[in-house]
């Protein structure tokens, strides 16, 4: 199954495509989706709609996750974080894609087994879990750890339904 894990950002949206296995992971691709700083905000939402279906459109994914945005002090920047993360919720559910999300302590808790694991922690722990990946930049190491966080609760979701069949 092709998952698509999201992390949400109005500069940068990483995004990260993965291939589950039964309990096998492999690296599709990665990358980062960006929108100009220089233009209205209603114009950094319309970069970030088109590049995410761009991205939905070549890779396919079956199932996507997206990280939960955490409450940032200012109150101006997590309105827009959430803006963004509105843009990565809807685009996958228009195309008919089942959306999941998860906290970010909940990604560093499946990927690395502790919940206020350090991002080079997370980092380190999906070219662990990716062999021979490219990772495109820290935005795209927490959409992959988003996939995989997504992938072991698909993979845990299956078995439960194949036990109770």
């Amino acid at each position: 199954m092709r998952l698509l894990g999201l992390d949400p950002g109005l500069q940068k949206t990483g995004w990260g495509v993965v291939e589950a296995e039964g309990s096998r992971l492999r690296h599709v691709a990665n990358g980062v989706v960006t929108s100009s700083a220089k233009k209205p905000l209603s114009d950094r939402l319309v970069e970030l709609y088109l590049g995410l279906t761009d991205v939905l459109a070549e890779w396919q994914p079956a199932s996507c996750a997206v990280e939960e945005t955490f409450v940032n002090k200012n109150p101006t920047s997590t309105l827009k974080l959430g803006q963004a993360r509105g843009i990565a919720l809807l685009v996958p559910a228009q195309a008919g894609i089942v959306v999941a999300e998860y906290t970010p302590n909940h990604v560093k808790k499946s990927v690395v087994g502790a919940g206020h694991a350090a991002k080079e922690q997370v980092d380190a722990m999906v070219q662990i879990l990716l062999p021979g990946v490219k990772i495109n930049g820290p935005d795209a190491a927490d959409a992959l750890a988003v996939a995989i966080c997504h992938a072991h609760h698909v993979g845990t979701q299956a078995n439960i339904r194949s036990k109770l069949g």
